[in-house]
C-alpha cells in the first residue's frame, strides 16, 4: 500500500507554543560561545518544526537569552513559533517564522500547544 498524501508539508499560517531545553545543547560549549549558540539552537529548532528557512527572532527573546550574560544562558525557554505569509512579493520564501518569548512562572507540565489566532 502506497501512501498518497505527504505528512507534515502543510504550509498554512499556524502558531505554536513550545519549550526549548537549552541546557542540553550547552554541554561542553566554551563560555564565550554559549549565548550565540543558544540563538542558533532556537533558529534550528524553529526551522525544523515550522519547515521554513526564513527565521526571525524577536528582540525580547534575544534580550532574554542574553539577560544573564554570554556565559549563563537560561536552562529552558518557552517560545511562540508563528508561521506567517511573506508580504514581500519578490521574497525567495513564501512563508517565514517569527519566534517570540513567552514568559512563564514554571516549566512544569508544559507541552507544545497550538495557539488560536484572534
Amino acid at each position: 500500500m502506497a501512501k498518497t498524501s505527504k505528512k507534515g508539508t502543510s504550509k498554512e499560517p499556524v502558531t505554536r507554543d513550545c519549550t526549548v531545553h537549552l541546557h542540553k545543547h550547552m554541554q561542553k560549549i566554551s563560555f564565550k560561545k554559549r549565548a550565540p549558540r543558544a540563538v542558533r539552537v532556537i533558529r534550528q529548532y524553529a526551522a525544523k518544526v515550522m519547515c521554513t528557512k526564513d527565521i526571525r527572532i524577536d528582540t525580547k527573546l534575544n534580550k532574554y537569552l542574553w539577560s544573564n550574560g554570554i556565559r549563563n544562558v537560561p536552562r529552558r525557554v518557552r517560545i511562540r513559533l508563528s508561521r506567517k505569509r511573506n508580504e514581500d512579493e519578490d521574497a525567495k520564501e513564501k512563508m517565514y517564522t517569527l519566534v517570540q518569548h513567552v514568559p512563564v512562572e514554571s516549566f512544569k507540565g508544559l507541552q507544545t500547544e497550538t495557539v488560536r489566532d484572534e
